[in-house]
């Protein structure tokens, strides 16, 4: 019997290296894809732009709010991008091993490691999403009210967690729903401990259960509130709540909810969670046998939940919507490994065998991951088009780019160019044309580029979520004013027109 927690032991060394091996390739991460363009609309912001107004972008104005801490501490280079990504894994990391604490050394050591492990294996591609930075927020709202329900928490800590998922909000909204499951728990929990309470006090049945119920539910609540008004007394302030709603109320939910639907959802190396998704079944099986399934417990059930709905919610299949269910599975993974390994159970082995593979190969997928072709090429076309305009823009001068993520709008970040109109993309102006959104959207597209003639415009080849060089010519008003420029450069994937 003392060998198996040897087992343990060696699970978690396993993890930390193979954590530390793929830390170390990750160390030359570029900042690229989704962050570059989230890092030029808080450059933006920090140079007098007003969100939404004058930056046309659907995402929530917690993202801002982060990539512009970021860019103050750490600055816009790659090496600052790798700083702040390894210090959120950090945090992340820690947050899992706390709310995995109570179970055991071997629970929180495997939580944090193995999250990491997830992380870094996935690529630079995948750092800074939104998804990513939303994790560290639920996982300190789970440990917030398991402490609570626990007892030595208190009201604080409910209060905390509050706070936390309520600062996720404004990073994604959909962490609202882990919020909305996390105020049901919370009213269970205290109801059930107000009639216990009555009772001791009295032979007969009280309505101090509800109210007690309701009041701590009210405390929780509030703390998920305050961080979305604060956001939005930010956004009124700055006089952007108009445009926010605009955007929101006639495009994102629409719209921008509907786009990019794949025909069948498939993300890379899908088979590593078979076995995640084994031992986390295994673990809270073997809790809920043993009748030891308790408040945290649920608290992590509920969290692995919200992570299945907040990928199949989305309904568009990409990866890195599943960040949240990485994070609370793997608290869960090892929610009862230490306790089945004592005691010597027969399922304790195909749990650790479940980790094992899941890590062996994360760590075949991080190796890939980091040797990306298509990453690199990215890097050299954003290279190429600030050697190609740098030194040729002058303080008033404007460059529009048509483009989503192929390497345009970092290459603004760069050149700290500004574009005439508030458009960041061009995907908006090629879907849903028949709709009265996206004609809008067409003619005040038109309206700055003439108010402000740019003097390069940078069309990237590849569109989103569809369509190349031709995309242009189903918008007549585009085609007809690039007519009044000339070819200047051609690249790998891109054309520079001048004036």
């Amino acid at each position: 019997m003392k060998r198996l927690p040897v087992v343990g032991a060696l699970i978690v060394l396993f993890l930390a290296v193979l954590a530390g091996a793929l830390a170390w390739r990750s160390r030359g991460w570029p900042l690229i894809h989704d962050a570059a363009l989230m890092h030029y609309i808080a450059w933006r912001i920090g140079e007098g732009a007003v969100p939404y107004r004058d930056l046309f972008d659907m995402n929530f104005p917690g993202v801002y709010l982060l990539h512009m801490i970021a860019l103050k501490l750490f600055g816009s280079s790659d090496a600052g991008w790798r700083a702040f990504d390894l210090i959120w894994l950090t945090a992340t990391s820690l947050a899992a091993a706390a709310l995995a604490a109570p179970w055991g050394r071997l629970a929180a050591a495997g939580a944090g490691l193995f999250f990491a492990v997830y992380h870094l294996a996935a690529g630079a591609w995948q750092t800074g999403q939104r998804d990513f930075l939303l994790c560290p927020f639920l996982l300190l709202a789970a440990l917030g009210v398991a402490r609570w329900a626990e007892g030595p928490g208190g009201p604080a800590s409910l209060a905390l967690g509050g706070l936390a998922v309520g600062a996720g909000i404004t990073v994604k909204p959909h962490a609202g729903l882990f919020a909305a499951a996390l105020v049901v728990l919370v009213a269970i929990v205290a109801r059930g401990a107000g009639r216990i309470d009555s009772r001791l006090a009295s032979d007969g049945e009280s309505p101090a259960p509800r109210r007690l119920a309701a009041r701590t539910a009210a405390v929780f609540v509030a703390g998920v509130v305050a961080p979305s008004l604060a956001v939005v007394v930010w956004l009124a302030v700055a006089g952007a709540l108009p445009a926010w709603y605009e955007i929101v109320v006639g495009y994102l939910v629409p719209l921008y909810s509907r786009l990019g639907r794949p025909g069948h959802w498939t993300f890379y190396r899908w088979h590593v969670w078979i076995p995640i998704a084994a031992g986390v079944v295994l673990s809270l099986a073997s809790a809920l046998v043993s009748r030891r399934f308790a408040a945290r417990h649920a608290v992590v059930t509920i969290g692995v939940g919200y992570g299945v709905a907040h990928f199949f919610g989305q309904g568009k299949g990409w990866e890195y919507h599943l960040y949240p269910l990485a994070a609370f599975a793997a608290v869960a993974l090892f929610a009862e490994t230490q306790r089945l390994l004592e005691a010597g159970r027969v399922v304790a082995f195909p749990l650790a065998a479940c980790i094992v593979a899941a890590g062996i190969m994360l760590g075949i997928k991080g190796v890939e991951a980091a040797d990306a072709a298509w990453i690199a090429a990215k890097e050299r076309r954003v290279s190429a088009i600030v050697a190609d305009l740098d030194g040729r823009l002058g303080p008033e001068d404007f460059v529009q780019v048509l483009d989503t993520t192929e390497a345009g709008v970092h290459a603004l970040l760069r050149l700290r160019a500004v574009e005439p109109t508030r458009f960041i993309y061009d995907f908006h102006f090629y879907h849903d044309r028949e709709t009265r959104m996206v004609r809008r959207l067409r003619e005040e597209f038109l309206g700055g580029f003439d108010a402000h003639p740019p003097k390069f415009v940078v069309l990237l080849e590849r569109g989103w979520p569809a369509g190349g060089y031709e995309r242009v010519d189903e918008f007549a008003g585009l085609r007809a004013r690039l007519l009044a420029y000339t070819v200047d450069r051609r690249g790998d994937g891109y054309i520079v027109y001048a004036r």
